[in-house]
């Protein structure tokens, strides 16, 4: 991967736009005297979300005795995993939730409940997704290859050509490998790019903060169960899998159609390091919304089927994000930028699985705007 100090955008290329957009977003919050942070929807959710984790895991402990209803708590907690994740750690690491720091701190470590690390998290999500959405060689979560090809600038190999059907699957394992392996090696790698201190820690610090947290989860979630459940410790092993899938494969689902679409440009830097983007615009032209007028879905999902809003302004608490779209749009327009947004979450996955299926197939995949 490319050493980040090379890589800069654009300046003065639709600069005017991002400035009075933040204008007029700010004015929005300020003439309606509204707080950019969480309010009581926000932490009725926070409530609900951590209680459809834990309440299934309490009665798996120690009341419910058939494997289907077994199974099924799992599953439930598997939906937890994902809410809390949409909902609640990704607005608290944005620093999103509170204007109080040590909220946020205590809320993005929830991160822990469901086997992750916030410090890893945020390295990947806030300093290198959102600062280089979609670029080549510097956004992780289009590099995860060679198993898939999520860029025309990526190599295309034989495999990819089935990427389309097998992808699904990967997906479901992404908290898996979370809980398992992936922290590790993400320590490795941010060390190696001194990335670790841009989060204000060494590695060592890190590294002792993370082996206890990772094994406790484990015990936890994984080895309690094995001991106070009614099913067989293989039945166990296989429930806390299928939990894991299922909060997998949902974020994938939610974050996977927002940037990896035909609309997508995917920058690459020259050889000096340079993108023809300015950053406000690279967003713009690599990132989708998706499903705006299904309020539950909406809900659920943490507001990030407007994940254009989240991009731009992503120290917002996601409550807000359908309240500024319209001003998001409408300026958008207004300088000759496109506005990405499918009618539907069913569309946006469609788009994204005919990505998944060009990417294998075609050595370039231009993008379609």
């Amino acid at each position: 991967m490319m050493k980040l100090k090379k890589v800069k955008f654009a300046e003065n290329k639709a600069e005017d736009f991002y400035k009075e957009l933040r204008k007029r977003v700010g004015d929005y919050f300020k003439e309606n005297n509204v707080s950019r942070h969480a309010n009581f929807n926000m932490v009725f959710k926070t409530i609900f979300m951590i209680s459809l984790y834990l309440t299934p895991f309490i009665l798996i402990l120690t009341v419910v005795d058939a494997a289907w209803l077994n199974l099924l708590m799992w599953v439930i907690m598997g939906i937890g995993m994902a809410g809390i994740g949409l909902s609640i750690m990704h607005d608290a690491n944005h620093s999103a939730y509170s204007k109080n720091k040590h909220v946020n701190s205590v809320l993005g470590k929830l991160i822990w409940l469901v086997g992750g690390s916030d410090v890893n998290w945020r390295i990947q999500h806030n300093v290198l997704h959102h600062t280089y959405t979609n670029v080549s060689g510097m956004d992780e979560d289009i590099e995860i290859d060679p198993l898939m090809r999520f860029s025309p600038k990526q190599k295309l190999l034989k495999g990819h050509r089935f990427q389309f059907i097998y992808a699904w699957f990967l997906y479901g394992l992404m908290t898996l490998m979370w809980a398992t392996t992936k922290d590790y090696t993400q320590w490795k790698r941010y060390k190696k790019k001194g990335l670790i201190k841009t989060q204000g820690l060494s590695s060592r610090r890190f590294l002792w903060t993370l082996i206890p947290t990772k094994t406790t989860y484990l015990f936890v979630t994984l080895g309690l169960p094995i001991i106070f459940s009614s099913l067989p410790w293989w039945g166990t092993v296989l429930c806390f899998v299928v939990m894991h899938f299922v909060a997998g494969l949902t974020l994938a689902a939610i974050f996977q159609p927002a940037h990896v679409v035909p609309t997508s440009s995917f920058q690459t830097p020259n050889n000096d390091g340079d993108i023809e983007l300015d950053w406000a615009a690279n967003q713009l032209m690599n990132t989708a919304n998706f499903a705006p007028k299904a309020r539950f879905f909406s809900w659920f999902v943490g507001g990030l089927n407007y994940q254009i809003e989240h991009h731009l302004f992503p120290n917002v608490c996601h409550v807000h994000y359908r309240k500024i779209s319209n001003i998001v749009r409408d300026t958008a327009f207004e300088y000759n930028l496109p506005y990405y947004s499918y009618n539907s979450f069913y569309s946006a996955l469609s788009g994204h699985a005919k990505m998944l299926y060009r990417l294998g197939k075609e050595e370039h995949a231009p993008a379609i705007h």
